[in-house]
């Protein structure tokens, strides 16, 4: 199987155009045209992981942290990041990262954690405000209900749990062709006016391109008339955090115990506790501060998160604990993520989580 079979199917669960400014996500190292049977999965990518995936003898390394984040100006043996990328090379071993754009999807790391608490109803806590489109298209009356269910069959048309949404409306369409048309209808050299539809739909930017290759095909016109319109919507599917409730009310101290044992957390640092009980829960892997004022404007009894910092605390104001679970902590689970969303596209893929424990963070109890 070429690796990029398998990176085109992360990315289209979690499409790299969903990744954060800062971030270095994508197939970092190697050629996603070699051939592999199996990857290696970890959080980080670190010089025991490498060498454990030379071990085991595995050209694919998938992770969820970038190997690269900034820019590099020399690749020597003097830094770890180096002597990854020698490796790396020498060996002929690919790395992969999915970072933000997975953290940044429903389905994703985030959604990963709230499986693990047992949360329901969970949503995105920020969402992503320029990822959607609105489409128009024009077409003959009796080409309406094709062009449709390709543009529905392409993945358009989804508003929340619904899907099929679409609009359409009656009206005049009119063009002429030059000496070098062939028309549908009509004849060169003449103006023509045609009963045509107007159908609109709303569509993920990210699916665009797609979209308008199923909308040629199924169209009867060698010129396609379309619209592709920016909206200033939130699409609730992506975005930073997520929120969700718990089944039963907990009391705040049994709650945090609670996530101490699912995560394996060592301590939790925390702001003070406001003496009731915990139902909704604001939830973000890794560093999350930026979300403290979200996760408060949710009305969140506690935000989960990781590297927050001693003067962040002082936001939480009596409204909402903010709770630092630790960055390696809360993704730690990513490494089955990645697992259980492969194995099932890919059942005969040999897959391993890596066993190195990768945090950088240790603790004296």
């Amino acid at each position: 199987m070429q690796i990029k079979e398998i990176t085109n199917y992360i990315e289209s669960i979690a499409p790299l155009s969903y990744q954060e400014s800062y971030d270095n996500a994508g197939l970092i190292i190697g050629n996603g045209l070699d051939e592999t049977n199996e990857a290696l999965i970890t959080l980080d990518v670190t010089e025991p992981v490498i060498d454990e995936a030379i071990k085991l003898n595995f050209k694919l390394i998938i992770a969820h942290h970038p190997l690269i984040f900034n820019g590099i100006k020399k690749i020597n043996s003097s830094t770890e990041i180096g002597r990854c990328l020698i490796k790396a090379i020498k060996n002929n071993i690919a790395v992969y990262a999915a970072h933000t754009n997975l953290d940044n999807v429903k389905g994703g790391v985030n959604g990963k954690i709230c499986d693990k608490i047992g949360l329901t109803n969970c949503r995105i806590l920020k969402p992503f405000n320029d990822k959607l489109r609105k489409l128009v298209v024009y077409t003959p009356a009796a080409y309406a209900s094709q062009i449709q269910k390709a543009i529905f069959d392409a993945g358009g048309g989804c508003i929340g749990n619904y899907d099929s949404c679409g609009y359409s409306l009656e009206g005049k369409g009119t063009f002429r062709g030059n000496e070098n048309t062939h028309p549908f209808i009509g004849e060169k050299n003449k103006l023509h006016t045609e009963k045509e539809i107007r159908l609109e739909t709303i569509i993920p930017e990210v699916i665009k391109d797609k979209v308008i290759s199923a909308i040629i095909k199924a169209h009867p016109y060698e010129e396609v008339a379309y619209d592709l319109y920016p909206l200033d919507l939130n699409y609730p599917l992506t975005g930073s955090g997520m929120t969700g409730e718990l089944k039963e009310l907990e009391e705040e101290e049994n709650f945090l115990r609670r996530i101490k044992e699912i995560f394996h957390i060592k301590s939790i640092r925390h702001s003070s506790f406001l003496g009731k009980k915990i139902k909704k829960v604001a939830i973000c892997g890794g560093s999350g501060s930026s979300l403290i004022n979200q996760a408060i404007f949710s009305k969140a009894d506690v935000f989960l998160t990781g590297d927050i910092k001693y003067h962040d605390f002082f936001r939480a104001e009596n409204k909402i604990i903010l709770a630092d679970i630790g960055h390696y902590e809360s993704e730690q689970y990513t490494k089955d993520l990645f697992y259980s969303l492969l194995i099932k596209k890919f059942p005969k893929f040999a897959l391993r989580l890596s066993d190195i424990n990768t945090n950088p963070v240790h603790y004296m109890i």
